[in-house]
């Protein structure tokens, strides 16, 4: 296995989560959407707003691509990385796939405080739209290796169970 990637909805602890996985498996650690903003110079809402969600979707293939030639990296992707199919390959062909999940009334409460940096999230009714996102992509993250259920855990405790899952 080279690398383990970590997919799921925004406020699921994938960034926490990878952060401290990375720690105890003494890899390193590479979040997606910080590796897109720092390559852009600017903040995902801002690429969402002034470039749209397809020049976005392209550019976040390209960079997942990159980084999955890199070894022991724990990767914490974006919500979105598992709607295109090259990507779901990509990571499969080249780690384990753990996708985490969480209630929508947690994701909710996790995202709150940064709802200006989700552009997904900006509108009338979040927790209507977190849950139809959460429907939508349903078949695309149970393309996962595996699935980590974070409403009730610590981030620690997710880091612990993937250990588990990859063990297996």
């Amino acid at each position: 296995m080279n690398n383990i990637y970590l997919v799921g909805f925004m406020g699921t602890g994938k960034s926490a989560v990878g952060c401290e996985l990375a720690k105890k498996k003494k890899w390193r650690f590479v979040d997606l959407d910080e590796l897109i903003e720092l390559r852009e110079g600017r903040c995902i809402a801002d690429i969402f707003s002034k470039k749209g969600e397809p020049y976005f979707r392209r550019l976040e293939k390209k960079i997942l691509a990159e980084v999955a030639k890199e070894n022991k990296f724990i990767v914490s992707c974006g919500g979105g990385v598992v709607t295109n199919e090259d990507n779901i390959r990509v990571m499969k062909e080249t780690g384990f796939i753990v996708c985490l999940k969480a209630t929508p009334a947690v994701i909710l409460r996790r995202t709150k405080q940064m709802a200006g940096c989700r552009p997904l999230l900006n509108v009338n009714n979040p927790k209507e739209r977190i849950g139809l996102l959460l429907k939508l992509r349903a078949p695309y993250y149970a393309k996962a290796h595996k699935s980590i259920n974070t409403s009730r855990l610590s981030v620690a405790e997710v880091a612990d169970e993937v250990i588990k899952l990859i063990k297996r």
